[in-house]
């Protein structure tokens, strides 16, 4: 795989992965911008009100018609959280031209579609169509709505909102339902408009197509794009400490029939100059597979819990252990999780631990370069790091962490917020995950 990095204009970024590993190409058109409570409804809600037509095509048949002719191509929106940063727009996917009646190349008219989707949208009098909009408005707000749905995931969602709740990070993706509900096309219009001239664009493109033809095709399909003054400031807090000088726990009751037992920790000072690979390394040996010190000890040697993971978020330098634990046990799973982190403080861990840890590691970043979809998701993070190592070279760096580089993460590491989602006496049968 062959990459290449380069600014197409102001502030519009094109990542390009030549791969010939898949029969599909893909790319990727992100616009970026602060989370922040009060717009990150409205944000989430335009490319899915930009999906629903443009000028040329007016609606979603069209759209569909139009892709068929592509033979198949897709276009999808996207709303993603990286960090503090709010990241909306498409993917899309189309066929490469060796599997094409004739070879045809389809880039050129994906690009313009893609490009028409998101500086031409359908309008009336120069404002989105509003009941467009407020269709979409409603799709999003069952969206929010739902996050009761997943007990595990709602509860790892509190966890963050409690543990960074002066921060940005505790803003949802998709914002709020107050917010969303006072969303009006006249509003989303401006702040639409605002947006494609202010935010930094991030395009990423992986398939056959080499550089020089990938560049000029997105140059022309999005020459039209309004720049004024680009918003470059965006990024994240990345607080090393804890917010308070005391471990805090919140507590919940909701009708569940598993307690949901969240742990939120701050990675401290390694976060100022960080390891990448040592933290991947150090989240294996600790919570991540089934090798990790987590899952053979308090799954499954003391039998605490039902599952017990953890999850670093680089991008904020937070780390979340997960587990689902009968009401009674919270003491004891609670005490044990923070003695495994202890142990790893201590380098207590084993040559077998971290040989596995490190061929797990290494393993999930070359699987990275088996899907097209993480590769987009994978260099869109590292856009946003200004780094531009590939999956194959984070995965060699991995296989040479020590126990003590695993060590230092450990010692940096401080526990921030207990979050605990227990039953309020009456069960609920969509709370039923025991493995």
């Amino acid at each position: 795989m062959e990459f290449n990095r380069t600014e197409l204009m102001p502030g519009v970024f094109l990542s390009h992965l030549r791969s010939d590993k898949f029969k599909t190409a893909c790319m990727s058109v992100t616009l970026l911008t602060q989370l922040r409570r009060e717009t990150a409804a409205m944000n989430a809600v335009i490319p899915f009100v930009l999906r629903r037509g443009t000028t040329r095509y007016s609606d979603m048949e069209q759209l569909s018609r139009r892709m068929d002719e592509l033979y198949g191509a897709a276009v999808e929106p996207v709303v993603r959280r990286i960090g503090e940063i709010q990241c909306i727009g498409f993917y899309g996917s189309f066929p490469e031209p060796d599997y094409l009646p004739g070879g045809e190349a389809l880039l050129g008219d994906t690009c313009a579609l893609m490009a028409q989707l998101l500086l031409d949208p359908v309008t009336r009098g120069g404002l989105l169509l509003p009941q467009y909009v407020d269709s979409e408005r409603e799709k999003l707000l069952d969206i929010i709505r739902s996050r009761m749905n997943d007990k595990r995931s709602y509860a790892l969602t509190r966890c963050i909102e409690e543990m960074c709740c002066y921060e940005d990070f505790a803003v949802s993706r998709f914002g709020s339902e107050s917010e969303a509900e006072n969303i009006h096309y006249k509003k989303l219009t401006r702040h639409y408009r605002e947006l494609i001239q202010t935010c930094p664009v991030e395009i990423f493109y992986c398939g056959k197509t080499d550089f020089k033809a990938v560049s000029a095709a997105m140059r022309d399909a999005f020459s039209a794009m309004p720049r004024g003054e680009i918003d470059y400031d965006i990024g994240t807090d990345l607080r090393m400490n804890a917010v308070e000088d005391h471990v805090r726990f919140v507590e919940e009751e909701m009708d569940v029939t598993q307690g949901k037992l969240v742990l939120g920790f701050r990675l401290g000072e390694c976060m100022e100059e960080p390891d990448i690979p040592a933290l991947y390394v150090f989240n294996a040996v600790y919570g991540s597979g089934a090798t990790s010190k987590l899952f053979m000890n308090v799954r499954e040697k003391l039998s605490l819990c039902y599952y017990a993971s953890s999850a670093v978020y680089l991008h904020k330098g937070i780390m979340l252990v997960s587990s689902g634990i009968e009401f009674d046990k919270l003491d004891a799973a609670r005490d044990e999780i923070l003695a495994q982190l202890d142990s790893v403080r201590r380098g207590e861990i084993t040559d077998d631990e971290l040989r596995s840890a490190k061929k797990s590691v290494a393993s999930d970043l070359r699987a990275v370069q088996d899907s097209i979809g993480e590769l987009e998701g994978f260099y869109l993070s590292q856009a946003l790091d200004g780094l531009d190592y590939g999956p194959a070279e984070l995965a060699a760096l991995a296989e040479d962490v020590t126990k003590e580089d695993v060590q230092a993460i450990a010692e940096s590491i401080e526990c921030d917020l207990i979050y605990f989602l227990k039953g309020s006496g009456e069960e609920d049968g969509s709370d039923d995950e025991t493995a």
